[in-house]
This record gives C-alpha cells, structure tokens and sequence, in this order.
C-alpha cells in the first residue's frame, strides 16, 4: 500500500544512471521533452552527482517513467524504459559490485543457478542497502519471485496493467551480468500501479525460457 504523505529516495548515482541511460536511449532531444512532460527540465544539463547520498526522490523515478510512456505511447514508452534499465546496469550499476564484495560473479566457477541465486540475492542487497526502495525474494519451483514492496519506479502511479519496466529491464541485465550473458526471462505479474499489494516479478529459473 501506498505510504501517504512520506518521501523516499534513491543514491544520486543511481538518479544519475537512470538520467543517463535515458538519454543514451532516446538521445538528447528525446531527454529533454521527456522532462519537459515530467516538469523536470531543472534536471537538464543538471544531472545529479555521482554519490551515496539519498537525494534522488521516488516520485521523480515513476514521473519519468510516466513521462516516457506519455512522450512516446504506451506500449512503445515501456519498452523503452525496459531498455533504460537494461542500460542503467551497462552504465554503472554493476560498479556496485565492489561495495557488496562482488566483482567476479560471472568469472566464479559455480553451477548457473547458483549464479542466478546469487546475481538476485546481490541486487536485492543493492537496492535495500543503498536506498529506501524494499525487495524481498521467493521461489517457487520454475520461478523466483523478486518482490518490491516499496517500489520507486511506479510511486504514486495508477495503471490498468503492470508497468514497472525500468525495474524489469535492470533484472535483465543484472542477471545478465551476473550469469556470464545468459537471459532469463523477467515478466511482472503484480504491480502496486494497478491495484496490487506488491510489485512482484517472476524470473525464470531456466535461461531463455
């Protein structure tokens, strides 16, 4: 459930990330009327240092992604922002591996499904320990469930349909990086935007499938 009248934050850097692998995505032109849209042109040319301190406001996550989905459509808006987190890893989000002891997940010798465990277990880490958004992980016996319960990407948000895809595209690419370039599947089945409790998202314990 929503908590009214709180504020949480993201690091800078992962404010940053998330502004870079915007632009990197939609080119400049394409940043620029995407803050435009969010009421956010302060942030052009003016991205936000690349630090620990907890200044990168939830409700300025999930307006830029309702920006993006308002600037380019729907469907097409997602995808993009699904891409967007896909590049927030490519862009310095696996830098984090130093600050949780892992830098060499990929090159360990260990069964795949250990390094997806663990791929899941560290981004978890990341996200709890560095910010206020909460992820708590589960599994079933195909699936792993990554659950967000205080999520950023869809804060304040209202949608007929799941639309945490930055959080979809970061999955990805993390495990993607954990597991040597393997792709395991990430879908959302329950988003807090559209009435859920949690915004929970299976990942296939098989790659590719």
């Amino acid at each position: 459930m929503l908590e009214e009248n709180v504020s949480y934050f993201y690091p800078n850097r992962i404010g940053r990330s998330l502004l870079r692998g915007l632009e990197k995505q939609v080119g400049l032109e394409g940043l620029l009327a995407v803050l435009e849209e969010a009421r956010l042109s302060d942030l052009a040319n003016n991205y936000p240092p690349a630090d620990m301190e907890l200044s990168f406001p939830f409700d300025v996550v999930s307006a830029l992604q309702r920006a993006v989905e308002n600037v380019y459509g729907v469907d097409a808006g997602r995808q993009l922002n699904r891409e967007v987190g896909r590049l927030m890893i490519e862009g310095g989000l696996s830098d984090f591996g130093p600050m949780l002891g892992i830098t060499d997940l990929a090159e360990r010798t260990l069964p795949v499904g250990m390094k997806l465990r663990l791929g899941l277990d560290t981004l978890a880490e990341l996200f709890n320990r560095f910010g206020d958004q909460v992820v708590r992980l589960s599994e079933d016996t195909h699936h792993y469930l990554w659950v967000i319960e205080r999520c950023p990407v869809c804060w304040g948000l209202q949608s007929d349909a799941p639309c945490c895809q930055l959080a979809v595209g970061i999955l990805e690419q993390g495990l993607a990086w954990a597991t040597g370039g393997r792709a395991f599947p990430v879908n959302e089945i329950e988003c807090i935007a559209a009435g859920g409790e949690t915004c929970t998202l299976f990942v296939s314990k098989q790659p590719g499938g």
